[in-house]
């Protein structure tokens, strides 16, 4: 018997999950990708990511980020390596606040280890930090970093160990469905398989333009700067953060080699941008963007800054995924989790999109993530 065929088309970290998932489970899987595997035009590349169990965006994503949790240590296992850093992740707004009403929700409504700490019960037990009375924190002990790039590196390595094919350096210029799969088309050839995964990140709309997908691409930019004491702000002592203050929505991860500590502006200056054609640099107002929150709440952290990168989102309207098979061709599923806090789903959504492409469901509520909600 014939195995299924299933074409996967953009390798960031979704689509090399997914085709991890479907070469483990037999599947006769190709992978293409119009530029180099670890590329820095997308939303993929990087040394680290957040990993965190409640979520103050949305509820629904805890289940999955509990599985997500295991695949992680499974890919571990995998490859030999760590590639989870837990150093807890610490959540500081007023009390009022979204980030912090809605990572506690989700944190009791799921029994999730966590603890709340006033301002100065913070800044005892990190003194970097400088909060007015007004915030609190919340810690999540099972926070902490990825090592993004590794991990990216693993996923697409098993993936081709398990008997993937991976075709880099070609572009992909329709996905056609047939009466009985899907046709790729790319600049040198076709390829014809029963289903399709589509997860083309920025450039997924453009792609599939009939299904009108309402998606923006937004350019982001993440700062390393020189503290006063790289001691004080390492990883065995400083957690991972995300800070809602006046400034907006920052987030940030301790000193992890030459780069200093980490920190960008969830949004930043929410500028829609072509992702074929956008500026990579970092600007004078890049930087105070990113910087504002250091110098008010993190003051030992605002030295220097030693490096910048340009980075995408891309955005639905309600800011939650995209995670579907297409109403009109349901042997092509599609993904836009790209919206800022989706690597850290990146096994779990592999799985689901393996799910979708084998056997037309998945047993994880992706109710929140359908397509139906736009139309």
């Amino acid at each position: 018997m014939t195995k299924p065929h299933v074409a996967v088309v953009g390798l960031g970290i979704m689509g090399s999950a997914a085709l991890w998932h479907l070469a483990r489970r037999g599947v006769r899987a190709t992978g293409v990708e119009q530029f180099e595997p670890g590329h820095d035009r997308g939303s993929s590349h990087g040394a680290s990511r957040i990993i965190r169990i409640a979520h103050f965006e949305n509820a629904a994503y805890v289940p999955l980020m509990q599985r997500a949790y295991g695949l992680w240590r499974e890919l571990e296992h995998l490859a030999g390596e760590k590639l989870l850093d837990l150093t807890g992740i610490l959540e500081i707004g007023a009390e009022d606040g979204a980030l912090v009403t809605g990572t506690l929700a989700a944190a009791r409504r799921y029994d999730l280890a966590h603890e709340v700490l006033d301002a100065d019960a913070v800044m005892r037990r990190w003194p970097a930090y400088r909060l007015p009375g007004s915030m609190v924190a919340m810690l999540q002990p099972d926070g902490g970093v990825i090592a993004a790039d590794r991990a990216y590196a693993a996923l697409l390595r098993s993936a081709k160990q398990a008997g993937a094919i991976v075709r880099a350096g070609e572009q992909v210029r329709a996905i056609e469905p047939l009466r009985d799969g899907v046709r790729v088309k790319t600049e040198r050839d076709a390829i014809d398989a029963d289903a399709a995964v589509v997860t083309a990140g920025p450039w997924l709309g453009a792609l599939m333009p009939d299904l009108r997908l309402p998606l923006t691409v937004t350019r982001q930019v993440v700062g390393w700067f020189e503290p006063d004491d790289r001691a004080r702000f390492a990883a065995a002592r400083f957690p991972v953060f995300i800070l809602e203050s006046r400034h907006g929505e920052h987030y940030g991860f301790p000193v992890h080699g030459p780069r200093g500590l980490k920190i960008a502006k969830h949004h930043h200056h929410n500028q829609a941008v072509d992702p074929d054609r956008y500026d990579r640099t970092a600007t004078a107002a890049d930087e105070a963007a990113i910087r504002a929150p250091l110098a008010e709440h993190l003051p030992g952290a605002n030295g220097p800054l030693l490096a910048a990168e340009t980075c995408l989102y891309t955005m639905t309207p309600d800011g939650t995924f995209i995670i579907d098979r297409l109403p009109a061709a349901p042997q092509i599923a599609v993904a836009s989790p790209c919206c800022g806090h989706g690597f850290k789903f990146a096994p779990v959504v592999g799985e689901i999109l393996a799910d979708l492409a084998t056997r037309g469901s998945t047993r994880h509520d992706i109710a929140a993530f359908r397509l139906q909600r736009f139309f």
